[in-house]
């Protein structure tokens, strides 16, 4: 038996070891950091009930505020549509495209390159298709005739 089995052996052994107690570190890690974003999750939770129940209680007493004056049905009519007024507003300021700031401003209606434009500004993976044909020229990718003067073009003797 060569002396340096010996080492290799203990090479080996040490390695595994490290592994092993890198391993465990990193789990450790992990789980002291999913523990401190399940707390955080749980408190936003929490918060997003309490906030649903407010709002509740919030719709409650403008239907009640308005049925000293009115009948309850009509109060709570009233509050229903505030409600939908309010949830509209707030979905309209959620999307992106809201009415007026992005999709084809300035453009003609109907016309299709402008929505094709604006589509490619929202990147999309095509470019804008110009409105009109280019002018009159070589097609592309043509190699457009030599010049009858150039210097390198041999001419018939007369």
């Amino acid at each position: 038996m060569k002396p340096m089995d010996h080492l290799e052996h203990l090479d080996k052994h040490l390695i595994d070891e490290l592994a092993q107690v890198a391993r465990e570190t990193v789990r450790d890690e992990l789980r002291e950091q999913t523990r401190k974003q399940r707390r955080k999750a749980s408190l936003y939770a929490a918060s997003g009930a309490l906030a649903l129940y407010a709002g509740a209680a919030l719709a409650l007493a403008v239907g009640l505020a308005l049925a000293l004056g009115l009948p309850d049905w009509a109060a709570a009519l009233i509050t229903a549509v505030l409600l939908g007024a309010a949830a509209y507003v707030l979905r309209g300021m959620a999307r992106p495209d809201r009415p007026g700031s992005g999709h084809g401003a300035g453009a003609v209606p109907g016309s299709e390159s402008a929505g094709r434009a604006a589509a490619a500004a929202d990147g999309l993976p095509y470019p804008p298709v110009p409105p009109a044909p280019p002018a009159a020229g070589p097609a592309p990718g043509t190699v457009p005739p030599r010049p009858t003067d150039a210097p390198d073009v041999p001419r018939p003797r007369a």
